[in-house]
This record gives C-alpha cells, structure tokens and sequence, in this order.
C-alpha cells in the first residue's frame, strides 16, 4: 500500500478542485467497456440515497458509502478512473438533473468525464435524444438512466431537496488513489478480471499503515510491528482447524483477519447498519481513527488481544470443544465473549455448560449442575421426545453434542473434535440399522441397494445361494423386475440380517447416528452390516468418521458383542443409555 491514498470524499468534493474551483476531469480509458447500468440499479441508487434522508434521528456525522472509487492521478491533474466508472457516471448524471431543475444562474459546477472511446459524450449528455441514443450502445444506456433518473424524480417532487443534500454532503465514496508507480491495465485487470473486489480488509490495512506528513521513527516502527503482526495473525488464521473452530463460513481465497476486526468492532458498538454494509468495518475504523484519543496503535492492541483470546480458547481442550460446539450451533463469538468477562476460567466453562444446555436439552433456565438426578431426568425427556423426521435439527445438535462430549470425558486424551472435517463435508442423520418399511420404489433405486448388499455378501464369502438370487434380479429388465419378485427379495435380504421386523425405537434416538453424504447416500437404508463395513474401511484409509458412529459399528456401546452383522434392541437399549450417562457427566462437570 506504499503511495497510495485512500479516505473519504462527499459526491461535493468530487465537482470542483477546492484551489482553482475549476471542475475536476475524469477519464476513462479505453481498456473499460463503456456505461451499462440498467434503469433498475440506477433508481436502486436513489432509493438507497432517499432511506438515508428518511432515518430517524440522524446523528451528524452519518453517511451512506458507496463503494471504491479507484484512481491513477496524471501530472495534469486528471484523473484515471481505474474502476468505479458505472458509479461516477450515475452521480453526473444525477447531478446534470438537479442542474436542470435550476435556472443557469444557480447551476453548479460539475466535474467532467471524458471517455475515450466517446469524446463527443458532453454534446450528448447537453441534448440527449432517443435518435442520438440509438447510435451506440453507451449512449443507449446512458439515455435509459437519464430518463429513468427523471421518472423517478417525477414522482417525488417534495423530496428533491433532501435527496440532493444527501447525495451532495452525506454520500462518500472511498476514494483509493493509486501510487505514482502503480500501472493502471495491471491494476483494472485485478479488481476487474475473476471480479475481485478491494476487501474490508486490505482497504483497513492501509488506513493502519497509511504514511502522515509528520511520520516520525517511532510511527514507522509502529507501522512495521502491525505489518509483521498483521500477517502473523492471518497465517494462524489461515489454518483451518484453528478457522473451523471459529466460524462455519465455508473456506475462501480470501484474507481472514476480517473477521477479528469485525468481531472487535461489533464489540465497540459498531451499528448494525454499518455492519450490513459491503465495506462496513472499513467504515467504522476509519471514523475510529479520526477521534483524537484514538491511534492505529491503540486499535492494533484490541485486535491482537482478542486474537490471543480466541487463540487461548482453541489451545485449552475443553474450550476448544465447548465453543467450538457453540459456535457449530450458530452462536456468535460476541456472545460467547460476553459469556468470559468478569469471571474465572471455571466459572466461564459452567457459564458455556449452561449455554449449550439451554440450547440442546431444555430451553428453559432451570441447571443445576449439582443435582444430577434432575439433570438425568431432563436428559431422559429430551432423548425420548427425539423422533426421525420430526426433530432433525435437535437430534443432529444431540448427536453432535454427544461426540463433543465423549471426547472431554477421558482428561488424559489428547484427541479433538474435527470441526473443519465436519463442517467442509455434510453429515446426514441416519438409521444405524435398515428401516423395513422405507423400502427403495423406483427400479434404479432398487438395482442399487441390492448392488450394495451384493458386494457386501460377496466380499464375506457368504450366502451363495442368495447372491445368485440378487444376481438374477439384476440382470432382469425393468417390466420384469416387478414388485412381487422385489419384495420377497427384499424381505429375505433384511431377515438375514435380522432387519425384517421393527421394534419401537427403529425412529428413536437410539437408532439415529451421524452419517457423511457420501456414504449417507450410497448406503442409505442399508442394513446394519453393510454400513459397518463402509465405515471401517473409511475408517481405515484416514476419512473422518465421527468418535461415537465410529463406536456405534464397532458395538462398543454393547454389552454383548455377540453377532457383529445385527443391531439388536439390546443395542439400541445400551447405546442410548450410552448417550445419556455422556450428556449427564458432561453436564454434570464429571
């Protein structure tokens, strides 16, 4: 950013220079298309322009942003306009339109552009017509906006005055002025070519690094301890087990120390309009370090302590675990923040303790850790009221919840809880054993569970008799594959594997696991067994499986181990007791 320039200007000060008040000249090149908004984002301009007049109770050093005006300064005074040209353009035009309303006496004065493409543009712009318009594509465009601008006006007579005063002194544009050895081509192609934008982010690097008239050696040492710092944080931000526990924005090519500044400014207060807003967090630190107790410096030291907070939690295991399952629940970091001040590191792991069982168990505010006999009981009533299809986001957070907290209960493991597999991949719910009457309807759906069951057979060794019968089915072609000759297929298949009959709790809870897409998919409604299979061997080549399915197809939660192919009620019975004696202790701060 060595050069450049970058702050605020009012639309007014794009008109006239403040020493010659003559109008500044703008340019743009040749290597930028010509002038294409449409009618609908000319007047979505507007009406952006008139909410702003109609807030409540204004506070005076309010604005309405638009976004970057890119420009190269020429020796002659005239400006290069390297990206923002739609934008500009609007403004003129807006601008020639309240100048019209005016007698010539108290017109004023306007800053010019001149395309190089077009160099008769102010003739047109002085008498447009529709014949005139129809002679290139820009003035089409331009003559479309002119008069949508007038319709538009037409019906909002009484408020002209205030949308002029707002658009002329409480709308800005960020002004980024290149540096004098920066090339104009290299920088439209970037902001241009693949549409990448100026982030938040580089524009509030410059503002703290950004040279002053009075730069001293203390100012530039400070400047280089927040560069190096700046890009010390992003490279531990860049890792994503260290991101996934932060956030469940999905990974970009970005820069990501975004999101501490915008975690600090939301902690400041940073209005929610302003954080709406596309270059929001720009906005506000920019006004931070305008106030006259305020320094880059003394900004700088939020941000790297609360990075340093955040780094804390994600080395110490336990809050690792519990905010990351929080954050997994789509609570903020700013809530969780509140939740740490003013109290000890114990009373912040009880305080997200009962967080997480507000959110999961009962929304109620009864917890009481100490009593565990009631905490049992509110455990029991939720696990029971779990049913498939009816709760899929309670019975997904209480499974992953489950999985969060087997880990913490053994003090001397080391492992953590995957967030960044979990969250970059999709898990479905799903039966641990097959659900008979959610048998497959439609032909090709048919010939794939039973291709699944076949492999599965064949790789046991096991059954001949019954693969050769699936075998035959396969090979059979739709109008003879009939219902008849699937169901009874179907049928043994699943009284095989002791799937043929349903007890209460085929939709409970205890039947209920967390299953990846892929395999979700490819093995859906599969019995028990082959299941077990593909989660091994995904197991066994280094894919993600969650601890407890993991466990599940192991049986580890079975007191007998006695036929690894069936999930029995016995199964079931022990795995959903499993899942509350883990809940009970985690709650419990056993």
């Amino acid at each position: 950013m060595n050069g450049q320039k970058i702050c605020l200007k009012t639309v007014d000060d794009l008109r006239v220079d403040p020493q010659s008040n003559a109008p500044l000249k703008f340019r743009i090149p040749a290597y930028q298309r010509g002038y294409r908004w449409l009618s609908f984002q000319v007047t979505q301009l507007l009406e952006d322009i008139r909410e702003f007049t109609q807030r409540r109770n204004p506070q005076p050093e309010e604005f309405y942003c638009l976004q970057p005006l890119v420009i190269k300064v020429h020796p002659s005074r005239e400006f290069e306009v390297v990206d923002g040209q739609q934008r500009l353009t609007t403004l003129l035009l807006i601008l020639r339109h309240f100048n019209e309303r005016l007698t010539e006496k108290y017109r004023q004065k306007l800053f010019t552009l001149v395309y190089e493409t077009r160099p008769n543009l102010d003739e047109f712009l002085m008498a447009p017509s529709e014949e005139a318009a129809n002679d290139n594509a820009d003035y089409f465009h331009l003559y479309k906006a002119i008069r949508a601008i007038e319709k538009w006006f037409d019906q909002r007579e009484s408020e002209v005055e205030a949308i002029k005063s707002a658009l002329l002194n409480n709308t800005k544009v960020i002004w980024f002025e290149l540096a004098e050895r920066d090339n104009p081509v290299d920088a439209f192609t970037r902001l241009n070519v693949g549409k990448i934008p100026l982030t938040n982010d580089e524009l509030i690097r410059a503002l703290f690094l950004r040279r002053t008239s009075v730069d001293d050696k203390d100012a530039v040492n400070i400047r280089m301890r927040i560069a190096y710092e700046w890009d010390q944080l992003e490279k531990g931000l860049q890792s994503d087990d260290f991101w996934y526990f932060l956030s469940n924005r999905p990974r970009s090519g970005q820069n990501r120390i975004g999101f501490i500044f915008d975690l600090v400014a939301r902690a400041e207060g940073m209005p929610d309009e302003m954080a709406n807003d596309a270059y929001g967090l720009f906005y506000f630190f920019n006004q931070r370090l305008k106030e006259d107790d305020v320094t880059p410096e003394s900004e700088w030291l939020k941000i790297r302590q609360t990075y340093l907070m955040l780094e804390e939690w994600f080395e110490d295991r336990t809050l690792y675990h519990m905010v990351g399952f929080l954050i997994s629940l789509k609570m903020s970091i700013k809530d969780i923040r509140t939740l740490s001040q003013d109290c000890t590191k114990s009373e912040f792991e009880q305080r997200l303790r009962r967080e997480i069982f507000k959110r999961v168990i009962a929304k109620e505010e009864f917890f009481n850790p100490s009593d565990e006999n009631a905490v049992r009981m509110e455990v029991d009533d939720h696990l029971e009221a779990l049913n498939y299809g009816s709760k899929s986001q309670s019975i997904a957070d209480t499974l992953l919840l489950f999985n969060v907290a087997t880990l913490l209960q053994n003090r001397r493991s080391n492992l953590r809880f995957q967030f960044d597999s979990f969250k970059t991949e999709h898990w479905d719910i799903e039966h641990i054993r097959s659900v008979a009457d959610d048998k497959p309807e439609r032909d090709h759906h048919r010939k794939d569970w039973l291709g699944t069951c076949l492999r599965y057979l064949k790789q046991q060794s096991f059954e001949a008799d019954l693969c050769s019968k699936i075998e035959s089915f396969l090979s059979l072609a739709p109008v003879d594959a009939t219902n008849e000759r699937f169901d009874a297929l179907y049928d043994e298949i699943l009284q095989l594997f002791g799937e043929a009959t349903e007890g209460e709790a085929v939709n409970s809870i205890a039947n209920l696991t967390l299953l990846d897409e892929h395999t979700n998919r490819s093995y859906k409604n599969a019995p028990f067994a082959v299941k077990r299979q593909q989660l091994l061997d995904n197991d066994q080549h280094g894919i993600f499986v969650p601890l407890c399915t993991r466990n599940v197809f192991l049986k580890c939660y079975s007191l007998h181990v006695d036929n690894v192919m069936f999930w029995s009620e016995d199964d079931q019975q022990c795995y959903q007791k499993a899942i509350t004696n883990v809940l009970v202790n985690f709650f419990c701060g056993k």
